[in-house]
């Protein structure tokens, strides 16, 4: 697939080549995001303003938009440089006056002379008792006075870009859309009511009542469906670029996996049952697993992995599990450990802590295929670690590692199967916005067997209280959390306020018993504060986020949060799923600074009455947007213009579908549907996806 098509070219023009903008403005558009006539279609009106006619201002409810047509009367002069210019004007039926800040000599009089008949649009206001239109958007002739639009769009401005030029820039790249084939499904678009390409667009810009302004006014919703269809169709051609390399066929007895459920003290719950049979039918399979293994705090992820793992070594091969951190790499360890020994398998860990002799050992090792289970953080990527016959790779905590990572592992077998696992609970709509090249599996319930626990609200004014609370639960032997707040954007703050608190917690409870872990401190040092929380030497451990993923200590009992309406809802719940982890009841206190705005309220009681993470993130998706939930910088998350995650879920799924049965029928993209699929990736500046075409 060449180049961009030339029926688009008009569209990807420079913005100069549109009426009315020259260099400067161009530039100044940059900054809208505006680099083509093709991004103004995508900038749609977010609201519009009333400029029908009326006879008179009489009677209207003030201050609002009005247009009419007066007759111009007496000027009246400002009093001082830079003060107010008056003009007197009549109505069909009452006087107000025109009024003009910084007017310049005589301008007014020749502009307006007095007898002259103008009609005249903007904002009127009562200003002790009489009614002035300061400014007025619109002066015209009479004759002339078709050309302000009866319900005018209003447009996101920036410096240097007024709403005049946008509306007239619009209209000028709404001239440029070509006739085009249509590339939704066409059963799609007639349950959907949606028109074709071209009129939507013109209509998105053309609104002629506040209705048409809503996201799911026929227009906007087709334009927002084009931009998620692009979106997934690229994603889906991944997928089927990733299932046509070869993978291989990973298939087991049954008896490794068999082994290890029944030295398991409960069974596993339903979810896992099925999440296992999709991983195993994924792995018997000729093409590559690229599969997602979501689940809530403590739903069980780790057995699913396991019993993946077992299933390579059933094969007569090796697996790999991947963790971000040495300390977490080293958890897997305590906990898999005993359970693959029954099974008789043989686990070892290899970090970067590993060197010389040592690391020898565990490399010659993994070459023979004695190790068939390895536990690691990326020190597993070195291109001196070779294994003897790689089959699965599994990857914890997706966010930390990047697509360029999951190919890296790739290279370390051939046709290594791939699964992904993520404790953080992700709404419908982001999961595939995110993975939609993956297939998942979710992991909705919890395994028997784990207390509830108890999340409390509590006012940074009884500080005293909670202190107190912490000295009580020490003395029965018990553990604690406190995470610090996260001040601005800085960490040198972050790392003020953690010193602190660190400090008052060390005065009020003793030495030695709290601990620090942050941000800035050098790995080595935050592993051995955290080695020491984890063997019960320090009770409390004074944290910024960074005991969000995976820390495993049954022996804390108790969370404090601390200025917890800053922090985001699904972080709180998976710093919430660091306690309840033993058999003893644990407490979350949500430690908040009054008084609360509203929304903070909701959020905080949100996470009091209920611990089922995906409910959680739909909240928080309601309430804070997408790029918030999984943080916009790291989370690979495409930017749509016209298309909106949090409501538009729906539209998403619908587009996934649409596109991965689109290129099931046509791999190729050739048919005629096909080849209208291309263009709708060149107008949604989908080169990734083009690349993808050409190679595939």
């Amino acid at each position: 697939m060449s180049g961009r098509p030339e029926q688009l070219f008009p569209l990807f023009a420079e913005v100069k080549t549109l009426p009315g903008i020259g260099p400067k403005t161009a530039a100044h558009m940059e900054a809208l995001g505006i680099r083509a006539p093709r991004d103004l279609l995508f900038t749609l009106p977010y609201a519009g303003v009333d400029r029908r006619r009326r006879e008179t201002i009489q009677g209207a409810a003030l201050p609002t938009t009005l247009t009419v047509a007066v007759q111009i009367g007496a000027h009246t002069p400002a009093r001082s440089k830079g003060g107010a210019y008056r003009i007197h004007v009549e109505d069909a039926q009452t006087s107000f006056q025109l009024v003009f800040f910084h007017a310049r000599g005589d301008y007014w009089k020749t502009a307006l002379p007095e007898g002259s008949r103008r009609v005249v649009s903007g904002k009127v206001e009562s200003f002790d008792g009489i009614a002035q239109m300061v400014h007025p958007d619109h002066i015209l002739p009479e004759d002339e006075a078709d050309q302000i639009p009866p319900f005018e769009p209003v447009y996101p401005l920036t410096a240097g870009v007024t709403q005049k030029l946008m509306f007239k820039a619009t209209r000028g790249a709404l001239g440029r859309v070509p006739d085009m084939p249509e590339w939704i499904d066409p059963a799609q678009k007639e349950r959907a009511g949606w028109p074709d390409f071209a009129p939507a667009a013109a209509a998105a810009h053309t609104p002629s009542r506040q209705e048409d302004l809503a996201a799911d006014a026929p227009a906007r919703e087709r334009l927002a469906y084009d931009e998620l269809l692009a979106h997934q169709l690229t994603l889906a051609l991944a997928r089927s670029t990733e299932r046509r390399k070869p993978g291989r066929v990973t298939t087991g007895d049954g008896q490794l996996q068999a082994a290890v459920l029944a030295a398991l003290p409960y069974r596993p719950t339903r979810a896992q049952a099925r999440g296992v049979d999709e991983i195993n039918a994924d792995m018997s399979a000729p093409q590559r697993m690229n599969r997602l293994l979501q689940g809530d705090v403590g739903a069980g992820k780790t057995l699913v992995a396991l019993m993946a793992l077992l299933r390579a070594v059933e094969a007569g091969g090796q697996g790999v599990l991947m963790a971000p951190t040495e300390i977490l790499a080293r958890q897997h360890l305590e906990s898999l450990q005993p359970l693959a020994e029954a099974a008789g398998v043989v686990v070892e860990v290899l970090t970067g802590r590993d060197k010389g002799s040592e690391r020898q050992r565990k490399r010659a090792a993994l070459a023979r295929g004695d190790i068939q289970i390895l536990l690691g953080t990326h020190a597993v990527f070195q291109a001196d670690v070779q294994f003897k016959d790689l089959r699965l790779a599994v990857i914890d905590e997706q966010h930390r590692f990047g697509v360029r990572q999951r190919l890296e592992l790739g290279r370390k077998g051939e046709g290594v199967d791939v699964l992904v696992m993520t404790a953080t609970p992700i709404p419908r709509s982001l999961a595939l916005a995110q993975y939609g090249d993956m297939d998942v599996s979710v992991l909705d319930e919890k395994p028997p067997g784990r207390q509830p626990i108890k999340t409390a609200m509590i006012s940074t004014a009884r500080m005293d209280e909670v202190i107190a609370r912490l000295r009580a639960v020490i003395a029965e032997g018990r553990q604690c959390y406190w995470v610090c707040p996260l001040v601005e954007e800085s960490e040198v703050v972050d790392l003020t306020a953690a010193e602190a608190r660190f400090k008052h917690l060390r005065a009020a409870l003793g030495e030695g018993i709290v601990g620090l872990v942050h941000g800035q401190m050098p790995p080595p040092e935050k592993d051995a504060a955290m080695a020491r929380f984890v063997a019960g030497e320090t009770k409390v451990l004074v944290a910024t986020t960074v005991i969000e993923v995976g820390v495993n200590v049954p022996n804390a009992t108790i969370m404090v949060v601390e200025r917890a309406e800053t922090f985001g809802l699904a972080q709180l719940h998976q710093m919430r799923g660091r306690v309840g982890r033993g058999t003893e009841a644990s407490t979350c206190l949500l430690l908040y600074q009054a008084p609360l705005s509203e929304g903070g309220r909701q959020r905080l009681e949100v996470l009091r009455e209920t611990e089922d993470g995906f409910a959680i993130a739909e909240t928080d998706l309601k309430m804070r947007g997408a790029g918030d939930v999984i943080g916009t910088a790291q989370s690979g998350l495409p930017r749509f213009r016209v298309a909106d995650l949090e409501r538009q879920a729906g539209l998403m799924a619908i587009a996934q579908s649409d596109a991965r049965r689109l290129l099931a029928e046509d791999p190729e993209l050739s048919g005629p549907r096909g080849q209208a699929a291309r263009l709708l990736l060149w107008l949604m500046r989908q080169e990734e996806a083009i690349r993808l075409i050409s190679v595939g």
